[in-house]
């Protein structure tokens, strides 16, 4: 019969009682159980010898105390972590019988109250064969003579220990095969798997019944231990590894220790297919000792078995915090991905507003009609004024902007090119005038770009001038750090930051896909060539093709050259596939160097703005100063009715010429003249400020920027005396010059690198003939006039002439010792010759040469010190 306790209070006691957390513990056996013939079994079953003990449970007034008992047993045995067999009694263990991931629900409830509840309500499921219990009981057929004292769940398992009694006559071998058979004819499918069905084996070892977190794994780890105390287990071959557990269900793979594993105690890795099988065997055939006979050795070998871990949430975190070099170029190359399928499409777009200047106000309607009615207004007068008064200099440059508007008309894969020196208008011509009807122009100034402190700066200025956004500059600076945190933990560079270079043409040619668009976008399949491709039909409509300009061309390209040479490959690509016009605007010479790499045999279409003419220069001082007087009376008008006095304008010519025609500083002149100077005062003002500037940023500076330059203090001044005595200098003249050609600063020891530098610094300017240079020049009128006025300084001339003659002393005795060495190396020969004396001749003339040079120059630095001696 049943035990009362396992059948009358099945549904809630038993489940709430094992759903209780097991404490780990050892498991114990007791003697081997009895062998006795199978036929008498079978013969047993057949005639329900044993009929009586499994039916229906009879009120029984030992009952309760029967029930207390066993509850005393389960606590010992959760206490004590082995079941008590006693004689007549095995135990089977019942696969299949809860769903394996009910452990993680309830893990989480640690009190009895809870659990208890939680499976009360299980156990009281209406639809029968759901009832876990009720499956056990299905499981055991009625006519088996067997009597079950305790059932034992295992929810991490999925099954559940079932402690049995029987007669002294059978063997619980055979009753494991009887069952086995009868749940193979009569399979008993639980609803959470369908598919399979319970199965039940014979514990042939001592099962643990640890509730550690260790949960089911189809790879078991099979250690060899001894079975007595100071005995030495013997290592399983695969062989009886398998004859062990091929009973519990296919196996996959048995790997064995590694030959050379100096690990204790021994094991070996068995693998099933199915986790299910793995779970029967670990329950079965822990603590089973193999005996001698199946090679055990003479004291046997017991087997304890653990489940592999699995490899989990954290386990796979570990990994990929062990594989950095691996995994952090993926996650790099996937935020890439990810950045480019969502921002870029966002980008584009508005590129695309800035070109098209969607979010401009003078593009709007009111403003257009603002402009239009401007006339009604009172300050209609000073505007029409001051457009005749932009009109004299456009008229000056009219053949310069009728060439660019038909450049800019005709199909062209090249570069147009705008130079001049720096204030003689560029901007203004090519913006203003030359493409005052082109609505799709995009200025971008590399000025502000490539003088930005740092890569950010920098990023987010190119930016910003092309429409680029959102743009997360500031993104970089973290991907850099967590770069350098990963290399220096790891030795291996994450790729999370982006160079400047990769960042740089990231953002010029998501630019070059929004031009493409606008490009394309006044096409219309109504147009006779509309049904052409794209390229035909954007080199066939130059006229619809947005410009870029780039203004500022080369401006410190010494120090950003990657930044030109990207947007020069760029605008390439532009021109080469039509998709739009590039304008470039320069002050500096050598502009020729990077576009000709960025597109090579080509004669760029190229213009050059000088200064303006004296009659021009004069009619637009003379057109600014009235308009300025004008607007200045009409202010006064309204306020007092007086009105202002004209300016003085005697000498305005000698002014110009003084000046030149840098529309600067012709505006800086008019101002001047306008707040009430005369020319003079305020030619002498302009042009004592330009000294002061040369004398700071060239003769005395000091510091870090004066390490920088490539050129030195003796070469400056060198230029500003000849060319305050002569307009021009030749240039291979300066360049034989002591001071260029044998200079003893290390910056400045490159002399034609010098002179260019000073060239791109204007404050010279080369001229060139035939494609050599030729002349040197002032960079303009004023620093001629600025040159002449630092001469007068008497101090400063000795001052610098006296840093200059320094200099040239310390060539000189270069010269010197390196004479003496050569004299000194003919001198150490073990006899002169007659080959060498005109060499030792030759060395002592130039020795007395750079020997009297020196006299001299010690003479005018003498002359140098009592100027400054008797300086005030």
């Amino acid at each position: 019969m049943y035990t009362r306790v396992r059948l009358a209070a099945m549904a809630a006691r038993p489940l709430a009682r094992a759903s209780t957390p097991l404490r780990p513990c050892l498991v114990s056996r007791s003697r081997a159980l009895r062998r006795i013939n199978h036929t008498a079994l079978q013969q047993a079953i057949a005639g329900r010898a044993c009929a009586s003990t499994i039916a229906a449970p009879s009120p029984d007034p030992v009952a309760p105390a029967a029930e207390d008992a066993t509850e005393n047993t389960i606590s010992e045995e959760k206490d004590t972590g082995h079941f008590e067999v006693k004689d007549n009694e095995a135990i089977l263990f019942f696969d299949n019988i809860f769903p394996l991931k009910i452990i993680n629900v309830l893990r989480r409830n640690e009190s009895d109250t809870e659990l208890a509840d939680l499976m009360r309500r299980f156990d009281s499921s209406r639809l029968g064969i759901m009832d876990p219990i009720r499956l056990v009981k299905m499981a055991i057929p009625e006519d088996m003579p067997i009597k079950v004292t305790e059932i034992l769940p295992r929810f991490k398992d999925g099954g559940a220990f079932v402690k049995f009694r029987y007669s002294s006559e059978l063997d619980p071998a055979d009753i494991e095969s009887t069952l086995k058979k009868r749940l193979k004819e009569k399979p008993l499918k639980p609803w959470f798997n369908p598919f399979r069905g319970i199965q039940a084996r014979l514990v042939r070892g001592t099962p643990w019944l640890e509730d550690l977190h260790r949960y089911p794994s189809s790879v078991l780890r099979v250690e060899f231990v001894p079975a007595e105390v100071g005995k030495t287990p013997e290592t399983l071959p695969e062989e009886v590894l398998y004859s062990v557990f091929r009973r519990y269900g296919k196996i996959a793979d048995i790997i064995p220790q590694s030959a050379d594993s100096k690990e204790i105690p021994k094991y070996a890795n068995i693998g099933f297919p199915l986790l299910r099988d793995a779970i029967m065997a670990r329950n079965c055939a822990h603590g089973y000792v193999v005996p001698e006979s199946q090679g055990g050795g003479a004291a046997g070998t017991m087997l304890r078995i653990a489940y592999v871990k699995r490899v989990k949430g954290h386990n796979i975190w570990n990994w990929i915090t062990s594989h950095p070099r691996i995994v952090f170029p993926i996650i790099a190359a996937l935020l890439a991905g990810f950045s480019v399928l969502i921002f870029d499409p966002i980008r584009q777009f508005f590129i695309r507003l800035h070109i098209q200047h969607s979010f401009n106000f003078s593009e709007s309607r009111l403003y257009k009609w603002f402009q239009s009615h401007r006339q009604s207004f009172s300050f209609s007068g000073r505007r029409e004024q001051w457009d005749n008064l932009s009109g004299v200099i456009w008229n000056h440059r009219l053949d310069v902007i009728s060439q660019l508007r038909e450049w800019l008309d005709v199909t062209s894969d090249n570069f147009i090119v705008v130079t001049g020196p720096r204030g003689s208008g560029k901007v203004e011509i090519v913006m203003k005038k030359a493409l005052e009807n082109r609505r799709d122009v995009v200025l971008i100034d590399c000025k502000p770009i490539v003088e930005a402190r740092g890569e950010s700066s920098m990023i987010g200025r190119l930016a910003s001038a092309v429409g680029y956004r959102p743009v997360f500059s500031w993104a970089n600076s973290a991907s850099s750090m967590i770069d350098l945190a990963v290399q220096s933990t790891t030795g291996v560079k994450a790729g999370f930051s982006e160079t400047l270079e990769s960042q740089v043409t990231k953002i010029l040619y998501t630019a070059a896909s929004a031009l493409k668009d606008v490009a394309l976008s006044g096409r219309s399949s109504k147009e006779k060539d509309g049904s052409s491709s794209e390229d035909a039909w954007l080199e066939a409509h130059p006229e619809r093709r947005p410009v870029i300009v780039i203004d500022n061309f080369l401006h410190k390209s010494d120090e950003q050259g990657i930044i030109y040479d990207k947007i020069s490959e760029w605008a390439a690509s532009l021109v080469q596939n039509h998709v739009a016009q590039v304008i470039f605007l320069t002050s500096e010479n050598a502009y020729s160097k990077p576009l000709t790499r960025a597109l090579p045999d080509r004669v760029f279409r190229t213009v050059s703005l000088g200064d303006l003419d004296h009659g021009v220069a004069k009619k637009y001082i003379m057109g600014r100063i009235q308009n300025e007087r004008e607007a200045a009376e009409e202010r006064k008008e309204k306020e007092d009715d007086n009105k202002t006095g004209a300016p003085n304008l005697r000498g305005l010519d000698t002014a110009i010429e003084t000046l030149g025609g840098r529309l600067v500083d012709l505006e800086s002149l008019a101002r001047r003249i306008q707040a009430g100077m005369s020319p003079r005062d305020a030619t002498d003002e302009i042009v004592t400020e330009s000294a002061v500037d040369i004398v700071k940023m060239f003769l005395l500076s000091k510091g870090s920027d004066a390490a920088e330059k490539k050129w030195s203090t003796a070469q400056v001044w060198h230029l500003v005396k000849g060319l305050a005595k002569d307009s021009s200098l030749i240039y291979n003249q300066v360049l034989l010059s002591p001071t260029f050609s044998s200079s003893t600063s290390s910056s400045a020891s490159d002399g034609e690198a010098a002179l260019e530098s000073l060239a791109a610094a204007e404050l010279i300017s080369i001229r060139s003939d035939r494609g050599h240079p030729r002349l040197i020049t002032a960079g303009k009128p004023l620093q001629q006039a600025a040159f002449a006025r630092m001469i007068n300084d008497r101090v400063l001339v000795a001052k610098m002439d006296l840093a200059q003659e320094n200099e040239l002393a310390k060539i000189e005795a270069k010269k010197i010792a390196a004479a003496e060495n050569e004299l000194s190396l003919l001198g150490s020969l073990p006899r002169q010759t007659s080959e060498s004396a005109g060499r030792i001749q030759y060395l002592l003339v130039q020795i007395d040469t750079s020997q009297r040079k020196i006299e001299d120059l010690d003479k005018q630095m003498a002359a140098c010190k009592k100027v400054l001696s008797e300086e005030v």
